[in-house]
């Protein structure tokens, strides 16, 4: 596919050197980041584009980032390739002077040059930072090279004072995430690893608890006996974008699910916390993760797009699954017996993040049967997880003239419409800060991604047949009888209003 590159937008940055900055909070002081696998692709695409917000703005302490990679390249070389990325995928356009007040920050250490070199270069940048400072290893690389990389971390004597972010996915079945957490608590304490969710740090995802624990309307009425069901609908218009080695050892199970939307669903699911804080967030979603029933290969439909076979990397037999749809159930009180319908997927009809609340009906008895009353379904409380966060709830109202004829209306919000729009971090950001900050609210434990892929087994033991699907669709035909009797919410019978 053609790469769409967003139009970037200028934001008010303050010049470096132009303004005193504001106090930093003395929970944050310079902070060294480190950052393997720093010529990937989600380093280019999002973290180099974060990490240069984050220096700029007022937000952050000052930082140094040492970039680490296999590639043999000098600090020079590496400052080009952050450049491009910034040029090719940041949302704020930068000017000449702050690139160079950010190009400064940016350091690079080839992994061939073993845990000694990269022990230099981190004194190196502490030295710039004024002395020793707390260090935060962003591993952006594939569970295999983790044990690795957490192997030339302690090799280099740079466990102390540190915090170590993991990408997704974490593991790839119970086994593997129990060794990977061992082998991670063998070096690092529990409380230095933050397992990354980016969908977490979206406003959004953050917005669903705000939105259930503080108002009276809603948190009465979520529950079995005014919630229909669930969905949680992540489709995605790209392909590998060459990950085809990546992608082949996960699928869309492994890569989307257990890290993205199961995480997604504890924040519909959770039982109010005794406080908004780390542990006690922690330990509601781990409840949630614990209840849940095992996945059933029955409840599951598996596709592959037309063509994923001759991507480059991609095996001629291959049964890795390029979509799934699937239907779970949290088997407690409050939840017993509501589906929870979940469906991600490469090359669909539409990219969209969006949670669906669907509501019971209500008795339709006084109303004639051509009012109109159930003909567009229940009423729905969508959450649109995509960086402009939306919300909108949808409702049977009448249509203006003689007689009751009933529509479907919907009450809009969205963050882009408040006064504090500017404010938005996008989520890597905003989850590179709490690192730094030291808060796990919005990472996940080593005792809830093992609950996870313990619910996971029966699938992944007995996975049914992928099926193939045509690219630019809603994935296989069977996706609506896993669903019935009900249907799914995409394609949306509206479209979400903009601000004028």
């Amino acid at each position: 596919m053609p790469d769409v590159t967003p139009p970037a937008q200028t934001i008010a940055y303050p010049a470096p050197g132009s303004r005193p900055r504001p106090p930093r909070d003395p929970a944050l002081p310079p902070h060294v980041i480190v950052l393997f696998g720093a010529t990937g692709d989600l380093s280019k695409r999002k973290l180099i584009p974060g990490l240069a917000h984050l220096a700029l703005s007022e937000l952050a302490p000052d930082i140094q980032v040492v970039g680490t990679s296999l590639e043999p390249l000098t600090d020079d070389e590496f400052r080009a390739f952050a450049k491009e990325a910034l040029d090719r995928f940041s949302h704020r356009s930068l000017t000449n002077e702050q690139w160079e007040h950010f190009a400064k920050r940016l350091t690079y250490v080839s992994q061939g040059n073993g845990a000694e070199g990269l022990a230099t270069a981190v004194g190196a940048a502490e030295e710039r930072l004024g002395g020793s400072a707390p260090r935060l290893h962003y591993l952006s690389v594939p569970p295999v090279a983790a044990p690795a990389v957490i192997r030339m971390i302690k090799d280099a004597n740079l466990v102390e004072y540190s915090r170590v972010v993991m990408e997704k996915p974490f593991g790839t079945d119970l086994q593997s995430a129990v060794e990977l957490n061992a082998g991670l608590h063998e070096t690092f304490d529990e409380s230095q690893i933050f397992r990354i969710d980016h969908f977490l740090g979206k406003e959004a995802a953050q917005n669903i608890l705000a939105f259930r624990f503080a108002n009276g309307l809603f948190e009465p009425i979520w529950n079995r006996n005014f919630i229909d069901h669930v969905q949680i609908d992540i489709p995605e218009t790209l392909g590998l974008d060459k990950r085809a080695m990546f992608y082949e050892s996960t699928g869309a199970y492994k890569d989307m699910v257990v890290t993205h939307l199961f995480q997604v669903l504890a924040f519909v699911a959770m039982e109010p916390p005794t406080a908004l804080e780390p542990f006690a967030i922690s330990e509601e979603k781990n409840k949630v993760f614990r209840s849940m029933l095992p996945i059933k290969p029955e409840h599951v439909v598996r596709g592959q797009y037309s063509g994923y076979r001759d991507e480059p990397g991609v095996a001629p037999d291959s049964d890795t699954e390029t979509f799934i749809a699937l239907k779970c159930g949290i088997d407690n009180w409050r939840w017993a017996g509501v589906p929870f319908y979940l469906r991600t997927g490469k090359r669909l009809a539409e990219g969209q993040r969006i949670i669906s609340i669907a509501f019971k009906e209500a008795p339709r008895s006084m109303f004639p049967p051509n009012s109109g009353v159930g003909s567009h379904g229940p009423d729905h409380l969508t959450f649109d997880l995509a960086d402009e966060s939306k919300v909108s709830l949808s409702f049977y109202g009448k249509r203006p003239g003689p007689g009751m004829k009933m529509e479907k209306l919907s009450m809009q919000f969205s963050t882009q419409e408040t006064a504090h729009a500017a404010d938005v971090l996008e989520a890597y950001e905003r989850l590179i800060m709490d690192a730094m900050r030291d808060d796990h609210t919005l990472f996940t434990t080593a005792d809830g991604i093992e609950s996870l892929w313990e619910r996971s087994i029966p699938l992944l033991a007995d996975p049914p047949p992928v099926k193939p699907y045509p690219q630019g669709s809603w994935g296989p035909n069977s996706i609506h009888q896993l669903v019935a009797p009900n249907a799914w919410r995409l394609p949306f019978e509206r479209v979400w209003r903009e601000k004028i």
